[in-house]
């Protein structure tokens, strides 16, 4: 920057109140301070500038390996129809997906074999969620497609508004899943799903709300989508953890036992010490004994002079 810093101070000081009025309430600071804002805020102009490019370079980076991504997608899809319930078994293994749906919309579900999730080109603009249906007794559709438009739309009024479309469900006769939910709603407060009484699957599909506020989309998007197979296990892999975990209580329990024996062995071993030290104490007491009865024998005999002076002495050597 060509100006100096007290100069700047001046020169923004006017903008402010230019355009601000009297009321603006500007800050003066010594020519140093001032300085020193001036290089922070080209710092952080470079900084921005970086982050733009980082995110053109991260979209790109996104949009190719979504290409790549693609062909395997297509081809797990394929190897997803040979498995019954796939998708619905996904569903309802989801806490989110599950708390949405009633027992009519999970037998509907049934006939799903295809999930698809298509990234719009250029990513951000969006995406939109396909679902493949088998013939069923519910609706005459066999694909049913819901958008989100999440920063530029051509069916809004407002260029750049959030937004998002559904299919229209052809619902074959007293099949509508959308009214029967309603009438549920209307003569039973107290349904199975409490939680979730204004809301089903069907009501959620054709809900043209925010999308950047759909939460159940972005479970499909985000959760369900990049790996459902963990979803369709959840059964057996909390199967597969109850089992291990009962093998490390089992194991727990022996690794116990054990140091209750070695405990106990050590306790006897303790005991058997005591007991020899009290053997070698009596031993070595008896010992004692012995020798003093021996040492006043011998003195009694020499004072009655019964024994003579060196068999003493040999006496009192043994």
């Amino acid at each position: 920057m060509a100006t100096s810093g007290a100069t700047a101070k001046k020169v923004r000081k006017v903008e402010g109140v230019g355009s601000a009025g009297e009321g603006d309430e500007s800050r003066d600071y010594d020519a140093e301070t001032q300085k020193a804002l001036e290089e922070i805020d080209a710092c952080q102009d470079e900084i921005d500038s970086l982050n733009e490019k980082a995110s053109e370079e991260i979209l790109k980076v996104e949009q190719k390996y979504n290409k790549l991504r693609k062909p395997f997608f297509e081809k797990r899809n394929e190897i997803i129809k040979k498995i019954p319930n796939f998708w619905v078994t996904a569903f309802i293994n989801h806490p989110q997906i599950s708390a949405i749906l009633d027992e009519e919309e999970e037998e509907c579900l049934h006939y799903l074999n295809k999930l698809e999730v298509e990234e719009f080109e250029d990513i951000k603009s969006g995406y939109r969620i396909k679902f493949y249906f088998d013939e069923n007794i519910f609706f005459q559709n066999n694909v049913l497609t819901k958008e989100f438009h999440l920063g530029s739309s051509d069916f809004v009024d407002l260029p750049g508004d959030p937004a998002s479309q559904s299919s229209q469900i052809v619902w074959k006769e007293n099949m509508d899943l959308m009214k029967k939910h309603q009438e549920k709603m209307q003569t039973a407060k107290n349904s199975r799903k409490r939680g979730h009484q204004h809301r089903s699957f069907f009501s959620w599909f054709m809900d043209h709300g925010d999308p950047s506020a759909d939460d159940i989309a972005e479970v499909i998007k985000d959760d369900i989508w990049p790996n459902p197979l963990q979803y369709f296990l959840v059964p057996d892999i909390e199967v597969e953890n109850g089992l291990e975990g009962e093998d490390d209580d089992s194991d727990e329990e022996v690794d116990d036992s054990v140091v209750v024996v070695e405990e106990d062995e050590d306790g006897e071993g303790d005991d058997d010490d005591v007991e020899e030290e009290d053997v070698d104490e009596e031993e070595v007491y008896g010992e004692d004994e012995g020798d003093d009865d021996a040492d006043l024998a011998l003195e009694e005999a020499e004072g009655e002079g019964e024994i003579p002076e060196g068999e003493t002495e040999e006496a009192g050597d043994e």
